[in-house]
């Protein structure tokens, strides 16, 4: 095993389908990759039968016991205090000690950021850290800032994501100059609330991001943006439209197509175009969503996650790693503090 490769900690019992479908997504993530080891978080005992179902690299694999279990009906702060032997509370550990490059759960979100600020802690600078989920779009992924973590926002924390997305999809995702737009109910600066007129006024003077603008909710998913800029409020009621829009769609089509004869034998015909669609539209197919701010890598997946979904979220980590995500967000947010003063 080289030395340099890339370390991953998982939150083995984090998640609705844990420990089976983390297992999964493990195993099937190291047959797609050899440049990265896992640490995998939970009870050792039942973690070992698990892995005793599938053929692959052990020496790829180290395994702390954590007996403890984080739950999603726990009060995250107070849980992460008292339950110092969970599977997540040992993964951020782990993560803040450097023994590993990026962590992954697919736990209790609320657990989750409250860990991650608590004992992984902030990039130097950085206001307050944000949940960042990459969607679909008809052109191509955008990225939405932030999704949950921080409902009542000042002015300066939408910067601070502006600046923070930015960088994530310039350097993990290879857009050059990405355009960044502010969720508004109108395209013109004018338009919005108290709060959302002075984020416009800040993001058209920042130097370090090319800002586009105003973006309705129309226009999420038009692929006119990369970087999509809002507080936790309205980022997650954007997602929980989106899912729920998407599933009506399927649900609705799906119904439509069974409903007579002629239209059943022609949905058989339009299967492979069906299951393509669903996946378009599925965004845990990009992994999932980075929490950008923290001094380390953290991501955090869907709770319902499968074992597809860890595997994705595993390339994300990768991905994420390899773009050296952490380190372009601090030197971005000291060059613009350095700016101001």
């Amino acid at each position: 095993m080289c030395q340099n490769q890339m370390k991953f900690v998982i939150d083995v019992f984090g998640g609705d389908n844990s420990p089976q479908a983390i297992i999964k997504g493990c195993v099937d993530a190291m047959l797609l990759n050899d440049d990265f080891t896992l640490i995998l978080c939970g009870d050792e005992q039942r973690i070992r039968e698990d892995l005793s179902q599938y053929e692959y690299d052990a020496s790829r694999v180290e395994i702390v016991h954590a007996p403890d279990i984080i739950s999603c009906d726990e009060q995250p702060t107070v849980a992460i205090k008292r339950k110092k032997e969970s599977s997540l509370v040992k993964a951020l550990q782990i993560t803040a000690d450097g023994g590993a490059d990026c962590f992954i759960s697919a736990g209790s979100t609320g657990a989750v950021l409250a860990g991650a600020t608590l004992i992984v802690k902030r990039i130097p600078g950085i206001k307050r850290p944000a949940l960042a989920p990459i969607l679909p779009t008809l052109k191509g992924p955008v990225m939405l800032i932030d999704c949950g973590a921080n409902v009542d926002c000042k002015s300066e924390y939408l910067e601070q994501f502006a600046i923070m997305g930015s960088a994530y999809m310039k350097n993990v995702l290879g857009i050059e100059q990405p355009r960044v737009g502010l969720i508004n109910n109108g395209a013109e600066p004018s338009k919005g609330n108290e709060l959302t007129k002075e984020v416009y006024k800040l993001l058209e003077k920042l130097p370090c991001i090319n800002f586009a603008g105003n973006c309705e909710a129309r226009e999420v998913m038009s692929g006119d943006f990369d970087v999509l800029v809002c507080d936790g409020f309205v980022g997650n009621a954007v997602l929980k439209a989106l899912e729920g829009t998407a599933g009506a769609i399927m649900t609705m089509l799906k119904e439509e197509l069974m409903s007579r004869k002629r239209s059943k034998f022609g949905a058989m015909f339009c299967r492979k175009a069906f299951r393509a669609l669903k996946k378009k539209l599925d965004y845990t197919e990009y992994g999932g969503a980075p929490m950008l701010g923290i001094n380390g890598g953290i991501i955090k997946a869907h709770g319902s996650s499968d074992a597809r979904a860890i595997c994705s979220a595993i390339g994300q980590a990768r991905m994420l790693v390899l773009g050296d995500i952490t380190n372009s967000i601090a030197a971005d947010i000291q060059s613009e503090n350095e700016t101001e003063s």
